[in-house]
């Protein structure tokens, strides 16, 4: 990026640099939670939202504009990949992501296509006109999914609570689940760095199912599969590992080398941030459902986080994961308030 950034906050956390308050985005924040997202959401279907580069630029911006976030996240969805890959995709209100040819045998896997990035150019404009819009305002966040997660999604054919098909796979047909998990992997890291060279300022790995696996498991489903990534991406942005509900992992994540690390809001975030290497910085970890709580106490509680972390470089404010579609708008609008605010 030759733009200047006028703020630089979350790229410098991200740096683990000396910031004068942490850097606040939000998962989930260009979403459902706001009436302007419905203003659009009522006229496209989801997916025709990702793929037009003037929709998904129209939706990034509005926590930009409305919320004042120090950095932005492209609008888009993990499962593009596996879409691009060969799933027959689509999004059901009110049931979330389907797919209708889940992927459950060799044969499936075997048709599953890796050469296909050129599915996925939508994205790369999507950036350019973003970064137009944005000409340096704040940095843009670029993201995927994790293989294991998108693995989730396609041999389940859905969302899942118990994972049970998934795990059936991981025990009785390792080979298989490996075989899939590397097309994803492939394709991640051509994806990633195409956003890269379409002008994001970071990018964030989205494993949003690890907490799903046994610790044994996510070292060989997971953790394999998204070092290997992250060894192969362009290191010229930051780049950060988020597994939600999975903070237990958090010191295998490290290995991988990321420049931060996504924390959920079991874990300590301190603890956490001392356990690491020198250097590596931290993003979270708010308890979405914080948002719902009265005003007081929404401050309260990040002023509380905020103290715990003083004097660490290396810190990111953003939630345990996204916001929830019926949080309060003004609620989020007033967190983000408190944030800035504040000073070391």
């Amino acid at each position: 990026m030759s733009t200047i950034l006028q703020n630089d906050l979350f790229i410098k956390a991200a740096l683990s640099q000396q910031t004068e308050r942490p850097p606040v985005w939000m998962m989930r924040q260009a979403g459902r939670f706001m009436p302007e997202y419905w203003e659009i959401k009522n006229k496209y279907s989801f997916l025709e939202m990702c793929k037009t580069p003037e929709i998904a630029a129209d939706v990034t911006m509005l926590p930009v504009d409305l919320l004042g976030i120090d950095a932005a996240i492209l609008f888009s969805d993990i499962l593009v990949t596996a879409e691009a890959m060969g799933g027959d995709l689509s999004f059901e209100q009110g049931v979330g992501p389907r797919f209708s040819n889940p992927v459950r045998s060799f044969a499936d896997a075997e048709k599953l296509s890796v050469d296909c990035l050129d599915k996925l150019q939508y994205v790369a404009d999507a950036i350019k006109v973003i970064q137009e819009r944005l000409n340096g305002r704040i940095p843009l966040i670029g993201f995927a999914g994790a293989p294991f997660t998108i693995l989730s999604y396609l041999v389940e054919g859905a969302s899942s609570k118990d994972f049970k098909l998934t795990k059936l796979m991981l025990n009785n047909e390792p080979e298989l689940a490996h075989l899939i998990l590397q097309k994803i992997a492939d394709l991640t890291i051509a994806y990633l760095n195409m956003q890269i060279d379409a002008g994001v300022n970071a990018v964030q790995l989205f494993d949003s199912w690890a907490s799903a696996l046994s610790w044994n498991d996510y070292h060989t489903f997971s953790h394999k599969y998204n070092k290997y990534i992250i060894d192969n991406l362009k290191r010229t942005v930051p780049v950060i590992s988020f597994a939600k509900g999975a903070s237990v992992f958090a010191p295998v994540m490290a290995e991988t080398k990321p420049d931060v690390i996504s924390v959920d809001w079991n874990a300590d975030l301190l603890n956490i941030k001392k356990s690491l290497p020198a250097g590596m910085a931290v993003q979270g970890n708010l308890d979405p459902f914080i948002m719902y709580a009265n005003k007081p106490v929404i401050k309260a509680k990040i002023h509380e986080l905020f103290e715990r972390m003083r004097g660490e470089n290396g810190f990111i404010c953003n939630l345990g994961h996204g916001i929830m579609p019926d949080m309060p708008f003004d609620h989020v609008k007033y967190a983000v308030e408190v944030i800035k605010e504040f000073r070391y």
